[in-house]
């Protein structure tokens, strides 16, 4: 389901990395996100108001934008 702030997600569950592209171009890893906790934002219809509840405040995060070779990141292919 869209989002009206996150373009896109993708979770790594060894690193417990979740990372979130917002729909302004900018890029943040959140660390130590539990499989648990991504499987949860995945399947809610309204992910930017979950994620403000239970993600955004919650994990320590780092933005990762443009620069860092994230440009495949969100590359559906894989």
């Amino acid at each position: 389901m869209p989002s009206a702030v996150i373009a896109a997600y993708e979770y790594d569950k060894l690193s417990e990395t979740l990372t979130i592209q917002y729909h302004s171009g900018k890029i943040y890893n959140y660390l130590n996100v539990p499989e648990k906790v991504f499987r949860e934002m995945r399947s809610t219809m309204v992910k930017g108001i979950w994620f403000n509840r239970h993600i955004k405040g919650k994990y320590p995060f780092e933005e990762v934008t443009p620069g860092l070779k994230q440009n495949n990141l969100f590359d559906q292919s894989k």
